[in-house]
């Protein structure tokens, strides 16, 4: 029996785990071409998720391209997740191009660049709040739940359908950015930004094209979460995106793989901290510990010391 519920813990914990590897891949991906922490990405997060909600509801209620019958609800949840990430990579482009690039430009210092970022997220929570209001919405339900019984284990479709996404988005962005030219670009623009356009890479391309994928995965772990928990509210992108950041450091902020198996672990250690402990020590126990591992090795799991030459 405790070897069921350990497992059973094991699994929520490889679901919960999963919404902070997807957004921390953003993360990692912007901090590893710009060194730029996006702290507005939590928040691109939550956009993506009313995104989501919208489309889906339009689509449910409308006949799809005049045809006399209504999409089935398996087809609105993979169109609403393609447009999604779509309209929420445009969204992160345009926040790079409006709010990042000029000060970029300018050489503007690094602490000017997280502020402005700072300033994205509130306006996105705010904007959301001034144009929808404070009232909760419900996301609707597209994929109809089922519930498979593994072992005496209790497996949903839509944990399955989070944690695969995740393996496979993890899987494809290894493969673009090590066998990839625009992989290699992002990674030479990583260690010497001066160089680069030396060498005929143009770098605002190679700048939009990590955009667009940090935004398509924080719009996919949008639409996943409220899939799984489908309650939307404008402030639902602050504390989850925050901890996503913290996955990320202690993966080693930076690397593909640190933000994968950083995100896995922070999951780990809330799912079974509440397990064992009052809820309400969750957070306190959990941050408690990733904070004394990171005391030990300050560059988290994969990251690297780099030697900043003044």
């Amino acid at each position: 029996m405790e070897l069921q519920i350990f497992m059973q813990n094991l699994l929520n914990a490889l679901q919960w785990g999963s919404f902070y590897a997807l957004i921390a891949l953003g993360y990692s991906l912007v901090y590893g071409v710009l060194l730029l922490i996006n702290f507005a990405h939590g928040d691109i997060f939550m956009v993506g998720a009313y995104l989501g909600f919208f489309i889906a509801t339009f689509l449910l209620g409308q006949y799809a391209f005049g045809l006399p019958f209504a999409l089935d609800p398996t087809i609105i949840f993979i169109i609403t997740l393609l447009f999604t990430m779509i309209l929420t990579a445009g969204l992160g482009v345009t926040i790079e191009r409006v709010a990042y690039r000029p000060l970029r430009r300018k050489g503007a210092s690094r602490l000017y660049v997280v502020i402005t970022a700072l300033m994205c997220g509130l306006i996105l929570e705010n904007g959301n709040l001034a144009l929808l209001g404070a009232s909760r919405r419900s996301f609707p339900e597209l994929l109809p739940k089922t519930v498979y019984d593994v072992g005496g284990l209790a497996l949903s479709n839509t944990k399955l359908l989070v944690i695969v996404a995740t393996l496979v988005v993890f899987v494809l962005l290894e493969t673009i950015v090590r066998k990839t030219k625009l992989g290699m670009a992002m990674r030479a623009i990583s260690y010497d930004r001066m160089a680069v356009p030396l060498m005929g890479i143009p770098i605002d391309t190679v700048i939009v094209f990590t955009f667009v994928l940090g935004s398509s995965m924080a719009a996919l772990a949008g639409v996943l979460f409220a899939t799984t928990y489908p309650v939307l509210e404008p402030y639902m992108g602050a504390l989850v995106g925050w901890k996503a950041f913290i996955a990320a450091v202690l993966g080693g902020i930076g690397e593909i793989r640190g933000a994968f198996v950083g995100g896995f672990l922070l999951g780990f250690v809330e799912i079974f901290v509440a397990a064992f402990f009052p809820s309400t020590l969750r957070d306190l126990i959990a941050f408690s510990i990733l904070l004394v591992f990171l005391s030990i090795k300050p560059t988290g799991i994969f990251g690297i010391a780099r030697a900043t030459k003044i």
